[in-house]
C-alpha cells in the first residue's frame, strides 16, 4: 500500500518552516490523542502517522532525505537503530543473513519504546518532575534471561550454535536462518513456564521523568536504557517520552508567545486606568491607556514562556475586549440616555472616528450604484 506523503498528514506545504510543522503537529496531536479518543482506533492510527510525520519532518536531515527520496530516504530510520544497505535487502530476499548478521540476530539491542506525556502549560513553564507507568520486556526472573528451567542453554545442532545455515543452490551459495533455533544458535529442551521460553517478559515499570522547564508539544524526552531488555547481553532499548501541552482556559501558546483575551470594563476603556493581569509566574498591573477601544493589544515583555535552551522568555500579549453593560437597571439606562444625549449630533465626528470612517466609506460604496 502507498504510504502517505508526511506533507499531507500534517496539513503543510512542501515550504513549510520549523514553526509551522510544530504548530501543526501540536494542533493535530492534541485532535487525535488516544487520550482524548478512547476505544477510537481510527484516532490511534492518525494519531501514530502524525507522529511519524513530525519525527521525520522536524529533523532537518531526515527532511533532506525525505525531499529528496521520499519514504526511500527514510524508511532505515524506522528501525531500532540497525543497519541499513545491502545486508537489509539480502535479509529480505533469501530469510536469513551474512554470519555478521546472525550474530546481530543472536545478541541484539531491545526495541525502542515510546510514551506520550500530557502536562499542563504551567508544568511546562517551571519544569516538573512526573512519573509514569510502563509496560515493557525485560529478562525473566525464573530462568534469569535463559528461557530454560535448568538455566542451561544447548548448541543447536542444525546450525552448530552459527545461528545461521548454508545452502546450495545451482551455482549459488547463499545463508538463511535457522529454522530450528530461529537464528539464536541454541535450543531448549525444557522451556521455562514464566516466560514460555523467551527469556523475556512484560513488566510494568515506574519511572520518574524530569521535564525540563520551556518545553513544548512534540519535544521529546530521551531515557536511555529504559526500553526493552535486549538479547544475551546486549544493550536495552531507549525510551522516548514525547510531550503534548493540554490547551489552557487562559492563555493560547504560540512558541515563545502567550496570547489572551483581556476583557474590560466600558467605562475602563474610555477614561483608562490600571488592572491586573494574570501571568504563569504571577500578577501584573497593566495601565489602560484612555478611549481604548476593542482589539488593541497591550504586550507585556518577557511575561511569555521560558526558553528550553537559554536564559530568554518569550511576551504575554493581551487583546482588550470592551464588554457592554448588561442587566441595567432603569436609572442606570437612563443615565447612559443623558451621556448619550451631551455627545450631540456631531457625536460620531468628534467621539467615533472609527464609526465615522466606516460610514464615509459605506456611503462612497453606496455612491458607486446611483451614479
Amino acid at each position: 500500500m502507498q504510504q502517505k506523503c508526511y506533507y499531507e498528514i500534517l496539513n503543510i506545504s512542501k515550504t513549510a518552516s520549523d514553526v509551522e510543522i510544530k504548530r501543526a503537529y501540536r494542533k493535530l496531536a492534541m485532535k487525535y490523542h488516544p487520550d482524548r479518543n478512547p476505544g477510537d482506533k481510527e484516532a490511534e492510527i492518525k494519531f501514530k502517522e502524525i507522529s511519524e510525520a513530525y519525527e521525520i519532518l522536524s529533523d532537518g536531515s531526515k527532511r533532506a532525505r525525505y525531499d529528496q527520496f521520499g519514504h526511500a530516504g527514510v524508511n532505515q530510520q524506522a528501525g531500532a537503530g540497525g543497519f541499513g544497505g545491502f545486508e537489509d535487502i539480502f535479509d529480505t530476499f533469501f530469510g536469513g543473513g551474512t554470519s555478521r548478521g546472525s550474530a546481530r540476530s543472536r545478541a541484539s539491542r531491545g526495541s525502542d519504546l515510546e510514551y506520550t506525556l500530557e502536562i499542563t502549560l504551567e508544568e511546562a513553564f517551571f519544569g516538573v518532575e512526573k512519573e509514569i507507568t510502563i509496560p515493557r520486556m525485560e529478562s525473566c526472573d525464573s530462568c534469569d534471561g535463559t528461557g530454560s528451567k535448568s538455566r542451561t542453554k544447548a548448541t543447536c545442532h542444525a546450525c552448530h550454535g552459527q545461528g545461521n545455515i548454508r545452502r546450495q543452490q545451482g551455482f549459488f551459495a547463499f545463508e538463511q536462518t535457522c529454522p530450528v533455533c530461529n537464528g539464536t544458535g541454541y535450543s531448549i529442551a525444557d522451556p521455562c513456564d514464566a516466560c514460555y521460553g523467551n527469556g523475556k517478559v512484560k513488566k510494568q515499570k515506574t519511572l520518574k521523568v524530569k521535564i525540563p522547564e520551556g518545553v513544548d508539544s512534540g519535544d521529546r524526552i530521551r531515557l536511555q536504557g529504559e526500553g526493552d531488555s535486549g538479547s544475551n547481553g546486549a544493550m536495552n532499548g531507549d525510551l522516548y517520552v514525547q510531550i503534548i501541552i493540554k490547551e489552557h482556559k487562559i492563555f493560547e501558546r504560540r512558541d515563545m508567545n502567550l496570547y489572551c483575551e483581556m476583557p474590560i470594563s466600558f467605562t475602563k476603556a474610555c477614561l483608562g486606568g490600571d488592572i491586573k493581569v494574570p501571568t504563569l509566574d504571577g500578577e501584573v498591573v497593566l495601565k489602560v491607556v484612555p478611549e481604548t477601544q476593542t482589539g488593541k493589544v497591550f504586550r507585556l515583555r518577557e511575561k511569555g514562556m521560558k526558553s528550553l535552551r537559554g536564559h530568554k522568555r518569550g511576551d504575554l500579549l493581551c487583546k482588550v475586549v470592551v464588554e457592554t453593560p448588561v442587566n441595567l437597571s432603569a436609572e442606570q439606562k437612563e443615565l447612559l440616555e443623558k451621556f448619550a444625549d451631551s455627545l450631540g449630533e456631531d457625536y460620531q465626528s468628534k467621539h467615533a472616528p472609527k464609526s465615522k470612517t466606516w460610514f464615509d466609506n459605506v456611503k462612497d460604496y453606496a455612491k458607486k450604484f446611483f451614479e
